[in-house]
């Protein structure tokens, strides 16, 4: 399979194992659950498109054309993981919060119908700009150390 590819996939999921230690640092629990889920330390998107991009450029150069596309490619993926995805994550935790709100009034009002969902929206979908900048430090020296590794195998076959 083509290493840019797998250095990208294994950097995803070494951030999202990542994200145990710091679920069991902030929370004092281990959990396997962060391995699963959206949101956290470190950003797994970020750590995935920042290891593309600087094995691309450190095979091609900075000045290739795959490496302007990853480049370009991963800064939208990082700014939409702490941007868009962020803020709609904070709506769902106002609307779960609305949603509690009128819950509590509606008890105090017999003709208001309310009927409570079944499972409240999901809030933990976006990242802090901290979580985006760790995971894509990570992916970047990832990257790095892939293509390193690369040139050490062809250096040895080489030779």
């Amino acid at each position: 399979m083509n290493r840019g590819i797998m250095t990208s996939i294994s950097a995803i999921a070494l951030a999202q194992g990542l994200k145990i230690l710091t679920h069991k640092k902030v929370s004092g629990k281990w959990s396997l659950k962060p391995i699963m889920q959206t949101g956290g330390m470190p950003s797994s998107h970020s750590a995935g498109v920042a290891s593309l991009a600087s094995y691309v450029a450190a095979n091609r150069g900075t000045r290739h054309i795959e490496t302007s596309i990853a480049v370009v490619f991963g800064s939208i993926v990082m700014y939409d993981a702490q941007g868009v995805r962020r803020h709609t994550g904070e709506i769902a935790r106002l609307v779960n919060d609305l949603e509690d709100n009128i819950e509590t009034i509606s008890g105090d009002f017999p003709s208001l119908e309310f009927v409570k969902r079944e499972k409240e929206l999901k809030e933990l979908l976006g990242h802090q700009p901290l979580e985006v900048l760790v995971g894509a430090l990570f992916g970047i020296f990832y990257g790095l150390a892939s293509a390193r590794l690369e040139d050490r195998k062809q250096d040895q076959i080489e030779a």
